[in-house]
């Protein structure tokens, strides 16, 4: 076997966040908007429920039937014969029973519960890219969730099949969430509404001269932009907008950020140990930058880690860049400070949720890249993990850096979270 697809393997079966028992049922998972979800079976009869909240809002069951996509194999000699790409068994999704649990509604399932039975059965069966489903016809809106799931692009339809292919991919990548109800994982926001309209700007600085697109707008200090719930740990992983304070008195984000700086591992690789009015001022130059978006990492609400999102066509790696970036391409900066929130599993879950954030925050971004110091093989390791590639090895007039990457195409198409 090829080593390219011996890695890809590798990382494909380490990319899973969350598995679900022989038994298949989710305890407690929680949903962006804080909502409680729990989908089980039960044991008297074939009837799956998916509860939000402690009331059934649709159930489920497998029927004895399975289908398989192979968009490329129609109208040829292949069509039913593409035994390399998997077949799966169709779930039927229905309204809750009258005779059965507490439930939410009678025949409606709405459209933000819709959109939470999908992450319930894509956790439920995490080793599928796609989920093919049938929807009830004693649903009294199918018409409406039917047109919800084709038109936001979270399933798909093949030629002659009645069955809607739920894509994993299009789910992690926000598919029916913004604009159609509050339960994604960007919070609701004037900052998130809808992407940013393209018109040129431009960038002189000692280190960059750059035309661009326009930025958005900065969000508000403390606001929350990204929130995940991660089953593996138990925890909600919040990325916060840099709250700086009211510039007389110090906040819970500087303090973090001036004590995990005085760190002697932290000042190692960043190099900015010094006063609190020296990061004050550091901090404040970052937030006065229309190309950097800092933001403090929270487990539970308790600040671990310091990043920086950054557009790489006004930042000063642009020209090492083979063949340049691209108007809307990220780049990220990273620390987590806290000693207690260090070690491998937690730091995939932060690292992949950056990466998920920047791909969320544009549908234009086409790229996420970084540039560690070379020999900071823990940071490349950890980066390496999320499926970036060391695209080149440059040099700054201050130190040497490996220029990692990872495509939109590649991170949700294997499936990292």
């Amino acid at each position: 076997m090829a080593p390219v697809v011996q890695r890809l393997l590798t990382i494909q079966n380490t990319l899973t966040d969350f598995s679900v028992s022989d038994d298949q049922k989710v305890d407690n998972f929680v949903l962006p908007d804080g909502a409680v979800m729990t989908a089980k079976a039960d044991s008297a009869s074939s009837v799956n429920f998916i509860y939000i909240d402690e009331l059934v809002v649709c159930e489920y069951h497998l029927l004895d039937q399975t289908a398989q996509l192979v968009l490329s194999a129609v109208g040829t000699e292949f069509e039913n014969t593409a035994s390399h790409v998997p077949s799966f068994q169709v779930i039927e999704i229905l309204p809750p029973s009258r005779t059965g649990p507490p439930q939410a509604s009678s025949n409606d399932i709405s459209l933000k519960d819709m959109w939470a039975a999908v992450y319930a059965l894509f956790t439920l069966y995490h080793n599928q890219e796609t989920i093919p489903v049938v929807l009830s016809q004693t649903i009294n809106n199918i018409e409406e969730l039917r047109s919800y799931l084709l038109r936001s692009g979270l399933g798909r339809t093949a030629p002659a099949t009645k069955e809607i292919y739920l894509h994993r991919a299009t789910f992690w990548q926000g598919a029916g969430t913004q604009g159609y109800h509050t339960r994604g994982w960007l919070p609701p926001s004037p900052f998130s509404v809808a992407s940013f309209p393209h018109i040129q700007s431009f960038t002189r600085t000692p280190t960059v001269i750059s035309a661009h697109p326009l930025r958005p707008p900065k969000p508000n200090p403390g606001e929350t932009l990204f929130r995940r719930f991660c089953p593996s740990i138990g925890e909600t992983l919040e990325f916060t907008y840099f709250d700086l304070g009211d510039g007389s008195n110090t906040s819970k984000h500087l303090d973090a950020f001036h004590r995990w700086h005085n760190s002697e591992r932290v000042n190692k690789w960043w190099g900015e140990r010094g006063s609190l009015e020296k990061h004050r001022a550091y901090v404040t130059e970052v937030t006065n930058d229309p190309a950097v978006l800092p933001i403090i990492m929270s487990w539970n609400g308790k600040p671990m880690g310091y990043a920086e999102i950054t557009y790489l066509k006004e930042n000063h790696v642009a020209p090492y860049i083979p063949g340049g970036p691209r108007d809307w391409d990220r780049g990220l900066h990273i620390l987590v400070g806290e000693e207690k929130f260090r070690g491998f599993a937690r730091t995939n879950l932060w690292h992949r949720s950056l990466i998920h954030y920047c791909f969320l925050a544009d549908p234009r971004t086409e790229n996420v890249m970084s540039e560690p110091r070379a020999d900071n093989s823990s940071v490349i390791k950890v980066e390496l993990g999320s499926a970036m590639q060391i695209t080149t090895v440059f040099d700054f007039p201050y130190k040497r850096s490996a220029l990692v990457c990872v495509p939109r195409e590649r991170f949700f198409r294997l499936d990292l979270l």
